[in-house]
Parts: C-alpha cells; structure tokens; sequence
C-alpha cells in the first residue's frame, strides 16, 4: 500500500536521534549528471538542518568537472568522501567492493543509508542490512533515479533487474521517487511499495531564475547532457541534418557533455556533412545555457531531469520529449510543447518552430519558466526526503 512520511512521524523520529541530528551517508556508484546534483543538494540542505553528511561513491567515473564539484562539497562533508572503485555490471568483484565499503560505513555509524541509483541501492541496503545484523538501527533508504525501471518489463534483463527490485525491498526501509512517473514506473514493473515512500522532485535554487549573460554570438541550438544515446544526442544530430536539408543551411549548434561515445556523435556529425557542431566538454549549466540561444532536450528516457528545469529556470526556450517526468514539469502545456522520443523528423520540425516564430517561443519559455517557480525548490525535496527518514527511523 502506497504510504508517505508526515510531519508528526518527522518530528518525533529525528527528535529520537541525537537531539534531531543525524548521521546520512549517501551511497551510488557514478558522480555524474543528475544523480550527482541531487546528492549535492541533499547535502547541502541537510547540512543546513544541522546534520552530519558523507559521500560513498566510485572512485573511477567523472571528469574534471566532477572533481571540482567534489572540491565545492567536500567542506560540508562532515563524514567526508569515501571512494571505492565500482563496477558497472554485476561481476563477482562486487563482493570484494561491498566487503570493503561494509567496513568503511560501518566506521561513520550511519543513521541514515540514503542509496541512489540500482548499484548504489544495492551496495547501500546491503551494507544497512550488515549493520542491522550487528545490532546499528539504520534507515536503509532507496532512490532509483530511473535506473533499472528504464528497462523494458518483457526483455529478459528486464525480468532480471526487476525481479532484484522486488528482493531488495525486503532490506529497504523507505523509497525516495523523484517524479510520480517514477513511482508509478515502479509500482507496475516491480510492484506497489510495501513500505513507506515520497515523491520529492529533484529542486533548483532561487539564484537560477537569474537571466542569462547578453552574448552576441550565441549558437542556435544546444544539447548538454551525458553523450549517451539513452540522452539522445544522435536524434539531435539527425534533426540538425533534417532542418539543413529542409532549409539550405543547418542551423549553429553546440553539444556540451562527456562520454566514452563522444567520438561517435563527432563522427556521426562528419558523415551528414555537419562538422561545424561545437563539441565542449563538461560545464557548468548556466555557462552553456549562456552560448545558445534555445535547448533541446532529445531524451529516450528520463525519471526528473536536472537540465530541463535549469533550462526552464534560465528561460531558454526548449523542444523537450514527452519521457519520464518531463510532462510533469510542463504540466498543462505539455500536450503541446513536447515530441515523441526517438522521432528525429518530429525533433526537427519542433526545432523549426521555435526558429520561425522566435516571439512566442521567448513567451512560452516565460510562461513555463514562472509556472516552475513555486513547484521545484530544494528547500520542499528536502524537508521532503527528511520526513522520510523520520518515517523509516520510527518504524
């Protein structure tokens, strides 16, 4: 039965902790993208609240970008930064990994295992389970951020990662959903939860409804995101290449991000005669935002994406797809704004619409930009996911 942390059940479980303070390691495997921001926000607010914070993930994945948003956190990391290399797939690796991530969690005396991603999820609940066995009462908390729900049900590594979901749970106290798309996601290919749950959408700060620096040679177009194709970076080439064929001429574009697939798009761009897309690597959002005049979001699959509301917030206008819990963002103008995924002659045609009538596509972007305001903030996903922890910790 679908349940959701209160405030009395917040009141009552974090008081029992150390006056209200609480020890929270956040355990997922790759610092990138999404996943990674919604850690940092996390950690930042509760921090704020007064609590003791750490970070478990992979000692691998990331760039340079990434090491100096770990650089940004790490003074508020009071449990500090523990990385440990971790492996993608399931491999028998995994055991040497959770038994040396056992021993270091165990060390920080965790009340709170708050895990993000499926291997994150896995490595976290399991280690909370361990120190459950051992007398520690600990909140094993799950988000999936996606993760394993983007696989199709039917597939036999769908039945396999879903059939996992359904026997984790048994070592889970409470789910963090980032989207209602998310949780619904999870009630119909894994199950309804069987414990407590919150929908606590991914936030944004105040500061980002700031406009934009003023450039005189912004591109047309930007894609910013992993260079991955479940992110859609090559529907966004063949679109360009639609738009020159259609037109005479292909619109400026810029592709931020990084990936081991990123030569692949570059190539890709050769190929349909469209060598002039500007390839950067990972930046901050705003940065980007700032060298295009529009964004789109090409995704094949999304749960709540960052990017979306960093873009809606700097009022860029957008050609999103109707994925995940894109709508949600949109609410009612989403019937009419968003594409189907994986359609690049409908990306296209979206593209040239906001090319053509650059006035109302400025307008909706304003629209849209106020309608997220009072909808998506930190401070709400937060005390949010906090109202679980009490939930789970009462329990």
């Amino acid at each position: 039965m679908f349940a959701s942390a209160s405030s009395d059940a917040m009141a009552d479980g974090v008081a029992s902790h150390q006056d209200g303070r609480l020890r929270i390691v956040h355990c997922f495997r790759s610092p990138v993208g999404g996943i990674f921001r919604h850690v940092r926000d996390l950690v930042r607010a509760q921090t704020a609240a007064g609590h003791e914070v750490g970070i478990v993930c992979d000692a691998a994945t990331g760039g340079a970008r990434e090491e100096q948003l770990f650089r940004e956190i790490a003074p508020v990391l009071s449990l500090g930064l523990q990385r440990v290399p971790m492996q993608r797939q399931i491999t028998p690796i995994d055991i040497i990994t959770l038994t040396r991530l056992f021993r270091r969690v165990g060390k920080l005396d965790p009340d709170v295992i708050h895990t993000h991603g499926a291997k994150g999820g896995v490595y976290g609940r399991a280690i909370g389970t361990l120190l459950r066995v051992s007398g520690k009462r600990v909140a094993r908390i799950y988000c999936p951020h996606g993760g394993s729900l983007h696989y199709d049900a039917r597939t036999s590594a769908g039945k396999l990662f879903f059939g996992l979901e359904r026997l984790m749970e048994r070592m889970t106290d409470g789910f963090v959903f980032v989207s209602h798309y998310e949780a619904d996601a999870f009630a119909v290919k894994v199950g309804p939860p069987e414990k407590p749950f919150c929908i606590a959408p991914n936030g944004i700060e105040p500061e980002e409804f700031a406009p934009l620096p003023v450039r005189s040679d912004k591109a047309e177009f930007l894609y910013i995101g992993m260079m991955r194709d479940l992110k859609g970076p090559d529907l966004f080439i063949e679109a360009l290449s639609l738009i020159r064929d259609r037109r005479g001429a292909a619109p400026t574009a810029l592709m931020v991000g990084d990936g081991p697939d990123t030569g692949r798009y570059q190539a890709k761009a050769a190929a349909l005669g469209l060598a002039d897309i500007a390839f950067h690597p990972a930046m901050p959002a705003r940065s980007a935002f700032a060298m295009a005049k529009r964004i789109v979001v090409p995704s094949r699959a999304e749960s709540m994406p960052y990017i979306v509301l960093e873009a809606i917030a700097a009022g860029l206008p957008m050609v999103a797809t109707r994925v995940g819990g894109i709508p949600e963002i949109f609410g009612p103008q989403a019937s009419d704004r968003l594409v189907p995924p994986g359609e690049p002659p409908l990306l296209a045609s979206a593209m040239e619409a906001l090319l053509d009538d650059p006035a109302e596509a400025e307008a909706d972007a304003a629209t849209l930009q106020a309608s997220i305001h009072d909808r998506f903030s930190v401070g709400t996903m937060a005390a949010t996911v906090e109202a679980l922890y009490a939930t789970a910790l009462a329990r």
